[in-house]
């Protein structure tokens, strides 16, 4: 009825009888190289993990030490320097610390009373991206302070603006009755 198996027949057969059984018996050798991969896969997580967290330390302690020199730029009166040097914090920082200390100190610079090219509305928009971007710094609070200052500063302008109007306006009706009794008077 049939024929006789060869070699190569039994031995293709052999085969795919592997190729089904590997599958469901799960292949202990291939259990090793699959968990050989898994440690190398993660001992190179690791080292690009270590890599990263040490190209983080650098680039926080440059970070610090523009944060240290802006600050003695401003002591110094150098408005300009120290802002840019807080603006490379900001850049270095990456919506972390300390960046929270250079949006407070831009905006300490913008408001410094010896600034000459002082800028309030300036100094409120750094006040406020700092409670936007970092509300849990300890820095919040005070930037808290500083805008409240602010907005009352402006309150008060826009009141000693609107005063001044009335006292031109007022003065222009004092001129204007003084020539009229100078017209009756004659």
């Amino acid at each position: 009825m049939g024929r006789k198996q060869t070699r190569t027949g039994k031995l293709i057969h052999f085969c795919i009888a592997l190729l089904i059984i590997f599958p469901i018996s799960g292949c202990p050798a291939l259990e090793g190289t699959k968990q050989r991969v898994k440690i190398e896969t993660s001992a190179y997580e690791k080292r690009e993990e270590k890599a990263e967290d040490q190209k983080k330390t650098e680039e926080e302690i440059g970070a610090k030490e523009h944060l240290s020199q802006g600050q003695q730029l401003l002591a110094r009166g150098d408005y300009q320097g120290a802002l840019k040097e807080n603006q490379t914090v900001l850049s270095l920082s990456d919506n972390r610390p300390p960046g929270d200390s250079a949006l407070f100190n831009m905006g300490l610079i913008y408001v410094h009373f010896a600034n000459p090219k002082k800028d309030y509305g300036n100094a409120f928009t750094f006040f406020n991206k700092l409670l936007k971007d970092y509300p849990k710094s300890p820095l919040a609070e005070q930037a808290k302070i500083w805008k409240a200052v602010l907005q009352e500063f402006e309150k008060l302008t826009q009141t000693v603006a609107k005063l001044n109007q009335v006292i031109e306006d007022s003065k222009k009706v004092d001129i204007e009755i003084e020539e009229k009794k100078r017209q009756k008077g004659k």
